[in-house]
């Protein structure tokens, strides 16, 4: 009976969370990356074993990065971009000198994850993560003013966005604005004006250009990868359906078959992010993971509740519309048939309980994360007793 691996993100020494607070939750794991090293820029040794022996202090073991973030040049393949991609080879390498085994990354358009709001209040009072296509009309057509926006919303998300962009006060749009465009804690804020010259690189970029972009990358790191005894896991596109005019490339079946086809390594593979697929009506996610199956290298497990205008917020781990019963026991198979544990993660999680009163990086308090681990470690335990 294997069991898999029990990780937790750590964003480093300035996360509100402690190594010391996550020795208690029963991770073994620690999932981190060096967020201060600019995009693009080659993750020395020494920074990488300085992190690690940090961890290693507080007698965890670092076992993923996330993520080395993939430049823009190298997205758009243009510019640097071959600059790029070997200073990315480096830093594999280094990775793989420092006994990491795997690698996050994501191939997301200009935006990491995207959210309206990060305190929205569920019926328990907690505080959960919530996407709304008005809210984020309301940013994309009237804050961030992208030429052509309103070709991406249907005609009554147009107007309930101009009625509440009238109703929202100078306070309430600064808010937004910051929300849509957060990115990942510890890493250096953007402006509109940022937001929108780096949208602009991809004005003639569509989704077959992006895939192909995609697969020269992988086509390069891949067998670098092979070669150092690392596995690569590209996290899906969150939200998974194109936003603010970017095209999607890592959302459905389809777009994994193309991925982990078109460079058939098997260092090449994907972190399964249930929250990220389950956000789409269209993909079933047991059946998903069992297609994937060996290729799956890295696992954030957590729930989403939708409504009927494909709005959704962060749910309960064990709640939601993912039926994570299903999704757990097709991913315990795979395990079991590769003989090694897989590490997961209990991702995101509720502001609740005291954390309600701290600040926290959003999605990463420790008590809604610290639930959601118990839930899933006992759902763990009871499918393996089953089997």
């Amino acid at each position: 009976m294997i069991l898999m691996e029990q990780t937790w993100r750590w964003f480093g020494p300035n996360d509100p969370v402690s190594l010391a607070d996550v020795k208690q939750t029963g991770a073994t794991g620690i999932v981190s990356a060096l967020h201060h090293i600019p995009h693009g820029e080659i993750w020395q040794a020494d920074e990488i074993e300085k992190r690690k022996m940090e961890i290693e202090k507080a007698r965890l073991t670092w076992s993923v990065v996330e993520s080395i973030t993939v430049h823009e040049d190298i997205k758009t393949r243009s510019g640097n971009y071959k600059k790029y991609i070997e200073q990315y080879k480096t830093s594999i390498r280094n990775v793989a000198s420092c006994g990491i085994p795997i690698i996050t990354y994501n191939f997301m358009p200009v935006n990491d994850w995207t959210r309206t709001s990060l305190d929205y209040e569920i019926l328990t009072g907690a505080k959960a993560l919530y996407f709304n296509w008005v809210d984020l009309a309301v940013f994309d057509i009237f804050i961030l003013k992208r030429k052509g926006a309103t070709a991406s919303y249907n005609d009554n998300i147009q107007q309930q966005a101009e009625q509440r962009f009238k109703s929202y006060s100078p306070e309430q749009l600064d808010s937004l604005s910051g929300v849509v465009m957060f990115g990942i804690p510890g890493e250096k804020r953007i402006t509109t004006a940022d937001m929108l010259k780096k949208l602009e690189a991809y004005t003639d970029i569509d989704r077959n250009d992006l895939q192909e972009n995609l697969s020269h990358f992988l086509s390069e790191i891949a067998p670098v990868a092979q070669e150092c005894g690392v596995k690569l896991a590209i996290h899906p596109d969150d939200p998974p359906f194109p936003i603010l005019g970017l095209p999607r490339i890592v959302s459905s079946m389809e777009d994994f078959n193309y991925i982990l086809n078109r460079v058939n390594n098997p260092a090449n593979g994907v972190c399964f992010c249930t929250g990220s697929l389950g956000a789409s009506s269209k993909n079933d996610l047991a059946a998903m993971a069992k297609e994937i199956g060996e290729r799956i290298h890295f696992i954030h497990l957590r729930n989403i509740k939708k409504d009927e205008e494909g709005n959704f917020f962060e749910a309960e781990h064990l709640g939601g519309d993912n039926d994570m019963y299903a999704i757990m026991k097709e991913l315990l198979l795979i395990q079991q048939k590769k003989g090694t544990p897989i590490p997961f993660r209990p991702d995101h999680g509720h502001q609740m309980l005291d954390d309600l009163n701290k600040i926290t990086n959003p999605g990463y308090s420790a008590i809604g994360r610290l639930r959601g681990l118990a839930e899933l470690r006992g759902l763990e335990m009871g499918i393996l007793r089953s089997l």
